[in-house]
């Protein structure tokens, strides 16, 4: 963790500022948006899918406050806020939900810092998320949120910029036994069945587009991303597309191959 000012680097593309993009935000440089470009050519419905991500995610959040009674939120990785926050859906089922913001990226630490103008019940810190015992210990998360109860522990879009697989289990593991019991983790990871099919080669491509940026990003199949979870109970249906996740509700139809690319999961610590 630092308490640096940030450094905007605008040669390089970012993976939070190209998601911003693909959200419709205007937060990106024209490095950022040939990013994305070059993912378009690959497949046009990929802003369609970034935003049923921050949709699903925030679904999962507003469930969880709202019928699960979590009112503590750790969200890894948080992003820019162009669409609806994880403090906003918390605190609209649940006015006196606290939540904080963790990430490393210069534009969002800029935007995380603002949060803290605006709202008692947030706060933000700026970490490296790859280290869990340094973040939860930290005056802004331990001395915030309370870890002996029941906590909400975001992973979204996160965990598969790291590079080992090995690496994302032993990070994960690491939060998890940290968490106190009826906690609950929400993870989503880019996937790639290897089976050759249509969306392992569209997952290749995706792959190769995204080295480009700031952050090294790895499509895995599905049994490895559900060891992720080791730990904890995945809510029913399980690990799926996000498109078909839903607690207590009909599921959503895939239109194409790349609604297959990401998936999602929640989990709750016994």
């Amino acid at each position: 963790m630092t308490d640096s000012d940030p450094v905007i680097d605008t040669s390089r593309p970012s993976i939070a500022r190209v998601y911003d993009y693909a959200l419709g935000g205007k937060d990106n440089f024209e490095v950022d948006r040939q990013v994305l470009t070059n993912m378009l050519a690959i497949d046009p419905q990929m802003p369609t899918l970034a935003k049923e991500h921050r949709v699903w995610s925030r679904k999962v959040v507003r469930w969880l406050a709202g019928e699960v009674g979590i009112d503590q939120f750790l969200d890894c990785g948080s992003g820019l806020p162009t669409m609806e926050n994880t403090h906003q859906s918390a605190q609209l089922a649940n006015g006196d939900a606290k939540v904080v913001y963790v990430d490393n990226d210069p534009v969002v630490i800029a935007h995380g810092r603002a949060l803290l103008e605006d709202n008692a019940n947030t706060r933000f810190v700026n970490a490296d998320l790859r280290h869990p015992d340094d973040l939860l210990d930290s005056k802004p998360v331990a001395g915030f949120l309370e870890l002996d109860r029941p906590i909400a522990l975001i992973q979204c879009a996160t965990i598969h910029h790291i590079d080992k697989l090995e690496q994302q289990q032993s990070i994960m593991a690491r939060y998890i036994d940290r968490l106190a019991s009826g906690s609950y983790v929400v993870l989503t990871h880019v996937h790639n069945p290897g089976d050759g099919g249509e969306v392992s080669q569209l997952a290749e491509r995706m792959e190769a587009a995204y080295r480009s940026t700031n952050a090294t990003t790895h499509w895995r199949p599905r049994e490895e991303i559900e060891t992720l979870f080791d730990g904890v109970d995945l809510v029913e249906p399980g690990l799926v597309p996000l498109h078909r996740w839903w607690p207590a509700g009909p599921a959503t139809k895939a239109v194409r191959p790349i609604f297959d690319l990401v998936l999602g999961g929640v989990g709750r610590k016994p």
